[in-house]
């Protein structure tokens, strides 16, 4: 399993014990389950977070 797939469970894992039941509780699990799919791709070198913030190199 990679950090991606683990980032995304953890996320997911938090929102449900954060919020169990209704729509805020699904909000919020599925919020928590992007953030840890976002940390997971930058721990694997999928996503470079300088590129979507606009730092890094100048031209």
């Amino acid at each position: 399993m990679n950090a991606t797939r683990t980032g995304l469970i953890a996320g997911l894992l938090l929102g449900i014990a954060a919020a169990i039941g209704g729509l805020v509780g699904f909000l919020i699990a599925l919020v928590l389950g992007a953030i840890g799919l976002v940390v997971g791709r930058v721990l694997d070198g999928e996503l470079d977070l300088n590129a979507v913030l606009g730092r890094g190199r100048d031209r």
